[in-house]
């Protein structure tokens, strides 16, 4: 490894028990080769964003490319997964705190997602603690030990470890490089790989990502290009790293081919990011989609999120990647059994209906519903690891299917408003508050399912929407339910309230569509 030089770096955040493991002067170097190597591309990539939503703006249809066809209609597949990814039908996600970490690698799943990005609220302590407690959990270190005295470890057998860091517009900004603040994602992936990665491969496994928000396969051509820099630079053989990559943008969906391509050496697969995704649906064709129903009523079979599902089990499987599905964000109570049968019951019939559309596996949200996942895809897959072999040529989905956004007899009803507006706040107030999970109405929500309430509220205040009952979705309208909805909350005095409805109102009466919410909501976190 080159000499190495702090020159040009700039630690702003306060100082931390757990900086002198994570920040040490050669992981920042690390840290700071990648940001010099790349970050003149990433900022390349988030200008050719926002200019191709000005086209979709002016009234451009997205479709498939016509410059990428030749890929698309070669013959290619991607690497060979690693022994420890063949099988991956029930993976578990969550922040990357140490006792969720310890009840995720112990749950039974076989893979743990780490999430940096969504799950995770980026202060300063929560982003070093993060990878602290990612180098113990690799070098099966983790301990936690509760208020209560009761004390947590790590089981002989684990999930497999796999990190999301997070996505490319976003910047952490108590680390500065030549006086600009670093990439999130060159600064997540970077302190894990630098620590971890030769660890993990003298243990068997290998440095495994998820990459979130990728928007197309130059985003994915520029991560792969990142994974190469990394390898060599620490003397990593390539193709050590495998991403799955998440489908969770509009689109994305229209280059799934493109973007395995583009990762082919390093590909492990692609996620079924659903959440994401009707969010991107909504806030990319701000001008032009048709007035989205209640969150609720979008479900995996409505047209346009059954076409992506099934597109991306066909695009997996003919590229010998595997395709991973949707989140069940059901958390259980404790004290209310009746809840829970009726939650597992609609967890097992959509985990039933991913398994029979082809999906090698899929997410859950809580340690409870790994068995109940895994019954529906044992079922299906009996001893094999996957069922890659389904290649599914059945399927034929067009971009109109893509674009099909009915939802039959969807409605905007005055409980999917305030079901919206109360969601917001309370996730928002638990991520000012440094907690990027939160269970809400025996549902954990993240930063995902938070944006698309924000962007449906937004829709129908500058849409023109109506209500069920007729009347209009308009900015006094809003107003007023935000402040009941906030009185029923505890009020502005709470927590950090009082913050929360002021992003919120930034986020939906603004004429302007903010792209991300943690953006917005960043400029509040120390």
């Amino acid at each position: 490894m080159p000499e190495v030089t702090t020159s040009g770096i700039e630690v702003r955040g306060a100082p931390l028990p757990e900086a002198r493991e994570v920040l040490t002067p050669e992981a920042l170097a690390f840290v700071a080769a990648l940001q010099r190597e790349f970050g003149e591309a990433r900022e390349a990539l988030l200008a050719a964003r926002a200019a191709r939503q000005a086209a979709l703006d002016a009234g451009e249809m997205l479709d498939f490319l016509p410059e990428t066809r030749s890929v698309r209609e070669a013959n290619w597949r991607v690497a060979d997964c690693p022994e420890d990814l063949r099988d991956r039908r029930v993976e578990i996600t969550g922040p990357a705190e140490r006792k969720m970490m310890i009840n995720a690698l112990n749950s039974g799943a076989n893979a743990f997602m780490a999430d940096l990005e969504d799950a995770l609220a980026p202060t300063w302590g929560n982003v070093v603690r993060a990878q602290k407690n990612l180098i113990d959990a690799v070098r099966r270190r983790l301990e936690y030990t509760s208020p209560e005295g009761k004390v947590y470890r790590l089981k002989e057998r684990l999930a497999t470890l796999i990190v999301r860091p997070r996505g490319w517009h976003l910047e952490e900004k108590h680390v500065w490089v030549d006086g600009r603040p670093v990439s999130a994602s060159l600064f997540d992936f970077g302190l894990f790989f630098y620590h971890n990665a030769q660890a993990l491969l003298e243990r068997g496994s290998g440095p495994y990502f998820y990459l979130p928000k990728l928007e197309g396969h130059r985003e994915a051509r520029l991560w792969n290009e990142v994974f190469n820099f990394a390898q060599d630079r620490l003397g990593i053989p390539r193709g050590s790293v495998r991403a799955t990559v998440l489908i969770e943008t509009l689109p994305a969906a229209f280059e799934m081919e493109e973007i395995l391509y583009e990762l082919k050496e390093h590909a492990a697969g692609l996620n079924a990011g659903r959440w994401d995704y009707i969010f991107s649906c909504i806030k990319r064709l701000r001008a032009s989609a048709p007035l989205f129903p209640d969150r609720a009523q979008v479900t995996m079979t409505v047209p346009f999120m059954r076409a992506y599902t099934e597109l991306l089990v066909r695009t997996c499987h003919k590229r010998g990647a595997h395709a991973i599905g949707g989140m069940a964000a059901f958390v259980p109570s404790r004290k209310r059994p009746e809840v829970n049968a009726q939650a597992f019951a609609k967890v097992r019939e959509d985990k039933e209906r991913e398994a029979s559309q082809g999906f090698d596996g899929t997410w859950v949200a809580h340690p409870d519903l790994v068995p109940v996942a895994r019954e529906a895809f044992d079922q299906r897959l009996g001893e094999r690891p996957h069922q890659k072999d389904n290649l599914r040529e059945d399927v034929r989905v067009t971009a109109q299917d893509l674009l099909d956004f009915r939802v039959p007899e969807g409605r905007i009803t005055e409980e999917g408003l305030r079901n919206n507006v109360s969601v917001a706040l309370q996730y928002l107030n638990a991520w000012l508050s440094g907690t990027g999970a939160v269970a809400i109405h025996h549902l954990m929500e993240d930063a995902a399912t938070a944006e698309i309430a924000r962007a449906q509220l937004w829709q129908w205040v500058h849409r023109g929407a109506v209500l069920a009952d007729g009347r209009a979705v308009t900015p006094a309208l809003y107003r007023q339910v935000r402040e009941e909805e906030l009185t029923g909350l505890g009020g502005p005095e709470i927590g950090r309230y009082r913050e929360a409805a002021e992003v919120l109102d930034r986020l939906v009466l603004n004429q302007k569509f903010h792209e991300f919410l943690t953006l917005v909501a960043y400029e509040y976190l120390e």
